[in-house]
Order: C-alpha cells, then sequence, then structure tokens
C-alpha cells in the first residue's frame, strides 16, 4: 500500500459520503493504490450506518469504530495505527480540507521532506472564536517548539508512515504532531492547501480548549527539550532559587555580626529560608526525573537518536 488517507470523524452523517467521494475523484488519476482510514470517534448520529454502507462499495474504504467518543488525538492515534501506507495523510472529516490539496502535499514530500504541514491562508472560519485564538496558539507553539508554523491546527498533513507510526499522541497533542516529529529528527515542511466553508453539521472546537492546548504545550516543550536530561531544567531552577536564598542569608548574617541588628522577626530571613529549600526540592525532583528518563528510555529500548540514512555494510575479512 502506497497511501494512506486517515480520517476522524465524529457525527458526520452528511459529510463522509461526499468527502469520500471527493478523495477517490482526487486520488485515481495518480495511479497509486490506497486505502481511506475512517475512524468514527463514538459519533451518536447515523455516521457509522453511513460508512457501513458505503464499506459494501468501496474495496479502499477501512472503517475503524471506538467504543466511545475518546477525542480527535485517540481517534487519529487510531487511525495511525490502522493505516498501512507507505505514506499517511491525515484530514478532516467536516469536509472543510479540500482532497485536491493532496497531490500537492505528495509531491513537496518527494523534495525530500518527512512531514508537509497543511496551511489554510484563506481559513473561512469566524474570527473572534476560531482564528484569532488561533493565532495567537499559532504564534505560541512556533516561539516555543522552535518550529515555526503558520497553522498548527490544520489537520490536513501528508506524512512519511515511519514518521506516523513513530508519533506517541495522548491528550490534545494532535496539533503539536509538527513539534514531535521534529523532535524526532522529521524534516517540516508547510504548504498553503484550500480551507472551505462547513456545510454540514456543527464544529467541535471552541474557546474552551485554548488552556488545554497551553497544558499540553509545555508538556511538549519538556519533551522536546529536557526528556533525556530533566535535571538540567530542575536544576537550573533548584541552583537558582537556592542561590538567590543563601545569597539573602548571608546579607542577613552580615546585618547581625556586623551591625548587631535583630534579624529573627524579618520576613527577609523566613524568605531565605523558604528559597534554600525550594532549592533543594527542584534538585531532588532533577534526580527523580533523571531516574525516570533512564527508566522510560531503557524499559522500551528507545534510543536518544534517530538514523536518517545507513551507507555501507559490516563485512568480514
Amino acid at each position: 500500500m502506497e497511501l494512506s488517507i486517515v480520517i476522524p470523524v465524529y457525527n458526520e452523517e452528511e459529510n463522509v459520503e461526499p468527502l469520500i467521494q471527493e478523495i477517490n475523484a482526487a486520488l485515481r488519476p495518480l495511479g497509486k493504490p490506497y486505502e481511506i482510514v475512517v475512524v468514527d470517534d463514538g459519533s451518536r448520529d447515523a455516521t457509522f450506518a453511513v460508512l457501513a454502507r458505503l464499506h459494501q462499495r468501496e474495496p479502499c474504504l477501512r472503517v475503524v469504530r471506538l467504543k466511545r467518543n475518546f477525542g480527535q488525538t485517540a481517534a487519529i492515534a487510531a487511525g495511525l495505527t490502522y493505516a498501512g501506507g507507505d505514506v499517511v495523510v491525515l484530514m478532516d472529516g467536516d469536509a472543510q480540507n479540500d482532497p485536491t490539496d493532496i497531490p500537492a502535499l505528495l509531491a513537496e514530500l518527494k523534495k525530500g521532506n518527512d512531514l508537509v504541514c497543511g496551511w489554510r491562508s484563506n481559513r473561512r472560519d469566524p474570527f473572534l472564536h476560531r482564528r484569532l485564538p488561533s493565532l495567537i496558539a499559532n504564534r505560541l507553539i512556533s516561539w516555543t517548539t522552535q518550529v515555526k508554523l503558520h497553522d498548527y491546527g490544520c489537520t490536513l498533513k501528508a506524512m512519511r508512515g515511519d514518521v506516523a507510526k513513530n508519533l506517541k499522541l495522548y491528550g490534545e497533542m494532535h496539533r503539536f504532531i509538527p513539534a514531535i516529529a521534529y523532535e524526532r529528527g522529521a524534516r517540516v515542511a508547510e504548504l498553503k492547501v484550500n480551507h472551505r466553508p462547513r456545510l454540514h453539521g456543527s464544529s467541535k472546537y471552541g474557546i474552551a480548549r485554548t488552556l488545554r492546548v497551553v497544558l499540553d504545550l509545555l508538556t511538549v516543550k519538556f519533551l522536546i527539550s529536557y526528556s533525556t536530561r530533566p535535571s538540567h531544567v530542575f536544576g537550573i531552577l533548584g541552583f537558582s532559587s537556592g542561590g538567590l536564598g543563601f545569597l539573602i542569608a548571608v546579607y542577613l548574617t552580615f546585618q547581625k555580626l556586623v551591625y548587631q541588628e535583630s534579624i529573627g522577626g524579618r520576613p527577609l530571613l523566613l524568605l531565605a529560608i523558604l528559597l534554600i529549600f525550594i532549592g533543594f526540592q527542584f534538585l531532588t525532583m532533577g534526580l527523580l526525573g533523571e531516574m525516570l528518563s533512564r527508566t522510560y528510555h531503557e524499559s522500551q529500548d528507545k534510543a536518544v537518536f534517530v538514523v536518517r540514512e545507513l551507507l555501507g555494510e559490516r563485512k568480514c575479512a
């Protein structure tokens, strides 16, 4: 199988059939064997009934039905698990992503990229509660992860199969796929894609997801920068806190010995003690983090590197 199209859906009974027809129309001229993996994330409408009917006449369609609504990240993870293509394309089930953009994404992959992300430059969503929060989130994520993209929220992506299989997704981390892939050595590119207005159904997104995105962003930043050296981040915090507390304590000691001032009731003394104890706690957390990191990598036999290419074979004389 050369190509897998993975589509998570939730209550999209009116969108799935025309979307699959559009995908077929866009991919058949390419002459490549492909499959469409649709993950029904516990829909409560007739989405699965429509998919079951389509499955009878579409030999390339695979349907994965989850027992309940686990969320978009879990649905994408399920789709990637069952996708068998050398290249995997992700897209939304609301028909706002345009299947005619898929050939252009595949062409960008052939240029040596491992992951190509869609950029909805002409986004057809309300500005105040959709585009504005997305704009802020994109700037924040790009700044934090150092993976500069215009549109982290666009589901339309094409990636090589080995990249897809190495993604470990949970929480709300599907939007951080470019950053996670980059951390594993993938070459990430971006391509402008068409974005269409939603014709049927209702959006599942809202402003309430912003806080969860920020929390997951902290997790991603830690995994990218410090997953193999947690003592570095906790050690810096510990030395900074403990060092500041020590300097305050030295200052108070100088005041007591030289000027004979009373320091027992001064809030500054309590602050010094607090900062020193916090410093010790951070250092302890760093050491515990190092132990957990070693256990995590060694128990899974997970390498701390990714090989892109190997030339030559080992030969015996």
